[in-house]
């Protein structure tokens, strides 16, 4: 087995002081936040907020077989193939029905006008804390399944009415949901189908747009509230953060990371900041 590269984890005093120089960068909009269910988290929603819970979730409502219990795309999959892929969406739909309500980062972040956030989860807690503002408009990753359209993403101004990519250029901050959201038109990719389509494509950037591209250039990435243990999510940071500024930082559980996150880490030369995430939620608020 390959070896996993050392991970040195600075001490608690210079991690909080990194992140605080992190927090005056991303004031400044040379930080993109990258954020990972964990932050929603925080709020207790009712919506499954890991990919576990959202696997428990479709097997409540399906009787699995072993190969697909525990791994949500491929219990989507399943799902999709032997009823219909609208009964995937409408599962989707009814897992994120309850209302989210933004943390106090979901709202430090909205005040920023930041040029670019990334979402990573199907909730609406960001989309939620931006609606109290102006000048901003919302990018979301589509299933490609049976739209007969040779499309990977469609933009959605603040009241969730769908408009073309020349209006974007306009909006002052982009949320990127890669992955599509509950709100406001229940886009969702989930299934192993649905990830095949992208990854397949991923490697040359195609199904990432191209605002996207153009706002993280000569920007880092703050990775919160995120998980790396599932290869798909791996993929996903590592090719959204692609050909933008040197330097990475993630918010981390050091006890808790697989060999997996170690080694991705690791590899994209993520600065490991192992501090509490209700901790450094406010580090970034206050710093």
């Amino acid at each position: 087995m390959k070896a996993v590269r050392q991970i040195d984890f600075v001490n608690a005093a210079e991690a909080e002081a990194i992140l605080a120089d992190v927090a005056a960068k991303l004031r400044a909009g040379s930080i993109v936040p990258y954020l990972g269910p964990g932050v929603t988290e925080l709020s207790k929603p009712d919506v499954p907020m890991t990919p576990e819970a959202l696997a428990a979730f479709f097997a409540s409502k399906v009787a699995m077989p072993r190969r697909a219990k525990g791994n949500p795309w491929a219990s989507a999959q399943y799902i999709e193939s032997n009823k219909h892929r609208s009964t995937v969406t409408a599962l989707m739909a009814k897992a994120f029905a309850a209302p989210v309500a933004p943390t106090r980062l979901h709202h430090h972040l909205a005040s920023l006008s930041l040029p670019i956030v990334v979402d990573a989860w199907y909730d609406g807690a960001m989309r939620a804390a931006l609606r109290k503002h102006e000048g901003w408009g919302e990018v979301q990753g589509i299933t490609r399944a049976g739209i007969g359209e040779d499309r990977w993403y469609r933009f959605y101004d603040a009241e969730g009415k769908e408009v073309d990519r020349a209006g974007a250029s306009s909006w002052a901050t982009v949320l990127y949901k890669p992955h599509g959201g509950a709100l406001p038109a229940e886009n969702f990719l989930v299934s192993d189908a649905d990830y095949v389509e992208v990854l397949t494509e991923i490697d040359i950037q195609t199904p990432i747009p191209e605002i996207v591209k153009e706002r993280r250039n000569g920007r880092s990435f703050l990775f919160i509230g995120c998980h790396f243990n599932d290869q798909l999510l791996r993929n996903y940071a590592r090719q959204i953060s692609k050909r933008s500024a040197n330097g990475h930082y993630a918010i981390v559980e050091p006890d808790a990371l697989s060999r997996n996150e170690l080694r991705f880490m690791a590899e994209q030369r993520l600065t490991p900041l192992a501090i509490a995430l209700p901790r450094a939620v406010e580090i970034l608020i206050s710093a």
